[in-house]
């Protein structure tokens, strides 16, 4: 997802399925992995892009964990 606004970021990954946001997270969890190699290396200009990509698979997490409790709270009742 390139630079969108917060809004747009937040309701383009509520709209996704439960199997999207993993394959979302898996894929930003290895560019994470590379970002991290690189600056290790030296060679990745933009470090402020390892903070977004951590709060990219924050947000993904959450909304995973929101729809695995409201999943919960649905069979309690």
């Amino acid at each position: 997802m390139a630079e969108l606004k917060l809004k747009e970021i937040r309701r383009q990954l509520r709209e996704m399925s439960d199997e999207d946001l993993r394959k979302e997270i898996a894929a930003n969890r290895a560019a994470l992995y590379d970002m991290r190699r690189q600056n290790a290396l030296h060679q990745l200009k933009d470090t402020a892009a390892i903070r977004k990509a951590r709060r990219q698979i924050a947000r993904a997490l959450t909304i995973l964990r929101e729809r695995e409790l409201a999943r919960e709270r649905e069979g309690k009742k």
